[in-house]
Order: structure tokens, then C-alpha cells, then sequence
């Protein structure tokens, strides 16, 4: 019976990897409004400075995919990224470290955040929504008490290119990288035990359970991911910039999460696409390369992200009533 049931388990699972055709379809709907509106936007520049943009929040949308999955939430990624990236560049500009160096300090520091976040959450019993709201705060904290409050320049150039570098036909190197990650990350999601074992505590963690799985342990595990992608994501940014920035990645969370639900992660759990986040970080890129087209004030922007995220909210919700219905 259980190996029946994990069987089932296993056949539901993979039937939830494929991601929304509505995401595909605003996404389409919204590069043609972009296009209508801004004669700037077709243009080749712009689109690789779409997807430069997006590969950011991209890498920070497959960690949030991991663990929406599986019924949990991390609201500390923009904190994460600021902490690792100021860790990452204090290594090689005060300690001369060198810029491979620089890279491991940058994922292990956000692995370090995620880990704290995971233990907080499955051996102190706090809530995921605390637990990485602290998170948030502590990351961010430190990341100012490190720096002085204050920028960090003088980067190797080796480590410089991994945000600035072109090598294939002028596609930017942290789209490149981002691509790569996305296709590892859909592997594992959808042909490995780590992925379906995410997606059945998502869903039934009591089925969980009773398969054998280890759903403490797994939990810890998917939160160090979420945090060596904020990590990778910190890195990616002060490698564009060419500066480690305290104050970096306000409010992404926000836009991580929100692209990982548009894509057709289930907010509550038990479903998950990579291929869909990639759509939904799409969106976002568009949306907020379209409104700085557009001159819209900085200070509306977050209004159409948080409209957004709403409508990705109330639009899962739906299709849920309507499967349950059906």
C-alpha cells in the first residue's frame, strides 16, 4: 500500500510541472502594450537589458519556487542578496582575497542566512512568515554593520565580468548563468527525489511522513537552496554594478515571489514549475523595463508590482476553486 501510495504521490507530482498558459499569454499581452507604447522597446539593446534585469530576479524566483512548494516562504531573498553581496566584496577589496574566493564567500554566506532560516523554522518551531521576516532584518543589519553603511568598490575584473562580460553573440554573462541554473534547478524539481519530496510536503506533509521522508531535515535543506540562489542572485548583482551595495535588492523579495506565483507555483504548496518562474521573472523584467520606458515615477512602480502579486494570488486561488469543483 505505501509503495502504491508513493507511486501516486510521485505520478501527481509530475503532472504539476508544467506551467500556466495564461502566464505565457500576459506576457505576450504585455510585450505587445510595450511595444505599442514605447518605440524604444523592440529594439535588441533593450531586450538584452530585459533579460540582464531579470536574471536577478530570476535566480531569486527559483529559490522562492523551492520553497513555496513545499508550503513554506522566504521573505528575506532582497536582504539575503544585499548580505552576501557585501560579504563577497569585503573578501576580495579588505581582505585580498582572491575572486573565486570572493564567489564561495558570496553563496556560502547566503547558504549560511537560508540554514538559520531553516533551523528557526524546523527546530525552534517558528513560523516561515517570522522566522524569515527576522531573517530579513538580521540580513540586512549586518550587511550595513559590515560595510559601514557604505558602498564597497574595487572588484577584480575576473569577478566584474561575471556581471559585465558578453562572450556569446553579446548575450550578458548573468543571463547566461541564469540560464543555466534554470535548467539544473528544472532537473531537479521535476526528475529527482529532492524536487518530488518538496512538492509531497507541499502537499500532504503527512503523507510525507508516512513515505519516509525526513521532512525536517528536507525543509533545512530547501532553505539553504533558497539561500545559495540569494547568494548567487547578491553576487550577480555586485558583479553588474561593480560595488557591493548594503542597501541592495529593496523589496525583491516581492518581485521573486511574485514571478514564481505567476508562473503557476502554488502559493500553499504542492506545486511547482521552473519553466513557469522563468515566465513569470519574465514578466516582472518587462513590466518594470516598460514603466522606466514609459518615465513612470519610481515611487508608483511598487504599486503595479504589489497589483500584480495580488492578481497572481486571486487568479490561483480561482483555479483552484475550479479544480476542487471539478
Amino acid at each position: 500500500m505505501a509503495v502504491l501510495e508513493q507511486a501516486a504521490s510521485a505520478r501527481k507530482g509530475e503532472r504539476r510541472f508544467s506551467f500556466r498558459l495564461e502566464s505565457l499569454f500576459v506576457l505576450i499581452v504585455l510585450m505587445v502594450a510595450m511595444s505599442l507604447l514605447s518605440p524604444f522597446f523592440l529594439s535588441v539593446s533593450n531586450f538584452l537589458n530585459i533579460l540582464q534585469a531579470t536574471a536577478v530576479i530570476g535566480v531569486l524566483a527559483i529559490g522562492a519556487t523551492f520553497v513555496i512548494c513545499s508550503a513554506g516562504i522566504d521573505l528575506s531573498l532582497g536582504s539575503v542578496l544585499a548580505f552576501a553581496g557585501i560579504v563577497g566584496a569585503l573578501a576580495m577589496n579588505k581582505l585580498g582575497l582572491p575572486w573565486g574566493i570572493g564567489v564561495l564567500a558570496c553563496l556560502a554566506a547566503g547558504a549560511l542566512a537560508g540554514a538559520a532560516s531553516g533551523l528557526l523554522i524546523t527546530k525552534a518551531r517558528i513560523p516561515a512568515f517570522i522566522a524569515t521576516l527576522g531573517m530579513l532584518g538580521i540580513a540586512r543589519g549586518t550587511a550595513l554593520v559590515l560595510s559601514g553603511g557604505l558602498p564597497v568598490y574595487g572588484l577584480p575584473a575576473p569577478f566584474v565580468y561575471l556581471g559585465q562580460g558578453r562572450p556569446f553573440f553579446d548575450v550578458p554573462m548573468p543571463v547566461i548563468i541564469f540560464l543555466v541554473v534554470a535548467c539544473i534547478a528544472h532537473y531537479v524539481l521535476a526528475f529527482t527525489k529532492f524536487g518530488k519530496y518538496a512538492l509531497v510536503i507541499g502537499d500532504n506533509e503527512t503523507a510525507a511522513r508516512a513515505m519516509g521522508v525526513h521532512v525536517e531535515r528536507h525543509r533545512i535543506l530547501l532553505y539553504v537552496l533558497s539561500g545559495t540562489m540569494a547568494g548567487l542572485a547578491g553576487l550577480l548583482f555586485v558583479a553588474r554594478v561593480n560595488s557591493g551595495d548594503p542597501t541592495a535588492g529593496m523589496t525583491y523579495e516581492l518581485s521573486a515571489i511574485t514571478a514564481a506565483i505567476i508562473g503557476g507555483t502554488n502559493l500553499f504548496g504542492g506545486r511547482g514549475s521552473i519553466f513557469g518562474t522563468i515566465v513569470g521573472a519574465l514578466i516582472m523584467g518587462v513590466l518594470q523595463n516598460g514603466q522606466n520606458l514609459l518615465a513612470v515615477p519610481a515611487y508608483y512602480q511598487p504599486i503595479a508590482t504589489g497589483g500584480v502579486l495580488i492578481l497572481a494570488v486571486w487568479l490561483d486561488q480561482a483555479n483552484r476553486s475550479r479544480s476542487a469543483a471539478a
